[in-house]
């Protein structure tokens, strides 16, 4: 799947809807759950963002 492989890599930007907003975030993939479907990104000031993934919208 190709969310393991960007784990693996480095940085990322996700861009991802909330309350019908697209925002934005930048970072490491902390953790990805495919059970409950939720990654979770590192920001550069190491808060962690869990994001379902149906939220998101793209990933580079």
């Amino acid at each position: 799947m190709f969310l393991r492989e960007l784990s693996k890599s480095g940085t990322i930007t996700v861009s991802y809807y909330k309350d019908g907003t697209v925002q934005t975030c930048k970072g490491r993939v902390h953790d990805l759950n495919l059970h409950h479907q939720i990654l979770s990104v590192k920001d550069e000031n190491e808060a962690v963002i869990s994001l379902l993934l149906s939220e998101i919208k793209s990933i580079h």
